[in-house]
């Protein structure tokens, strides 16, 4: 297992039958410069699932996108 610093918890995104949350987070993997990070968590933070990491200008990137295509504006 990797060690990690959970820097920030931005919010949760969904929650499972068996307890875990999947999560967005800033983390700092293995002492890295923090990323922004989408898995699934236990509720003590102790385990982890499978997930995603996105750099801050991946995000921004990512933000421009998820505005862009937001079918609220654009009527998809």
């Amino acid at each position: 297992m990797k060690k990690y610093t959970i820097c920030k918890h931005i919010g949760d995104l969904s929650k499972r039958n068996n307890g875990w949350t999947k999560e967005l987070n800033f983390i700092s993997w293995d002492n890295r410069e923090p990323v922004y990070d989408i898995r699934t968590w236990n509720a003590e933070h102790t385990e982890y699932g499978e997930g995603a990491t996105i750099t801050a200008s991946q995000m921004e990137v990512l933000k421009k996108l998820l505005d862009e295509t937001n079918p609220l504006k654009t009527g998809l």
